[in-house]
């Protein structure tokens, strides 16, 4: 009963629309209706700029975090990382947007910084690396989420391995057009400065 508890209130948490919220409120705007469709970090830096994507970007990280760090209040002896997985499907199937959300990037993060910040670093350096070299968002999501699985293994951390692998086979999912799109040479690169 305490787990499906901390379960609903990390969906709940991962189902705030994050993107729609600053977009709305800062810009009048609603980013589902341009670019991508997406509610998520790409789409916001993509439309309404960096410091919009930034906000959304952190917002969304700090929902999975939450998520993690909500049972350490009440002194619950719960499998922190299962509770971060619910913040996931919130953000992908967001109770306040429709069922349409993000591609889980940035609270699959949020997830691991609450558990291993270690961790976390390691990702943002393999994330911002993969990015300088390909200016794929998508490639980058992906092959951290590849990063994150051979590092867990490193710390033998097997839960972990479950949750990181159980993620990343999710963002490859929710990125499979992306791939296509990839293979076609039509995904969308990023502009550096």
């Amino acid at each position: 009963m305490e787990f499906l508890a901390f379960a609903l209130i990390a969906y709940l948490l991962g189902s705030i629309p994050s993107g729609v919220i600053v977009g709305k409120l800062g810009y009048n705007m609603d980013i589902r209706e341009h670019g991508s469709g997406n509610l998520g970090a790409t789409n916001t830096f993509r439309i309404l700029g960096l410091k919009a994507g930034i906000i959304v970007t952190l917002a969304d990280i700090l929902k999975g975090t939450a998520a993690t760090m909500v049972p350490l209040l009440f002194g619950a002896d719960v499998f922190r990382l299962a509770i971060g997985l619910f913040a996931v499907l919130g953000h992908t199937y967001p109770l306040f947007a429709k069922f349409k959300g993000g591609k889980a990037v940035a609270t699959s993060g949020g997830i691991i910084l609450g558990i291993n910040p270690i961790l976390f670093a390691v990702m943002v350096t393999s994330f911002l690396s993969t990015l300088y070299i390909s200016k794929y968002v998508s490639l980058s999501s992906m092959v951290t989420g590849f990063v994150a699985v051979i590092v867990s293994v490193i710390f033998r951390d097997w839960g972990l391995v479950i949750v990181t692998t159980a993620l990343t086979i999710f963002v490859f999912y929710r990125h499979r057009e992306n791939i296509r799109r990839i293979k076609n040479k039509t995904e969308p690169k990023i502009k550096w400065m």
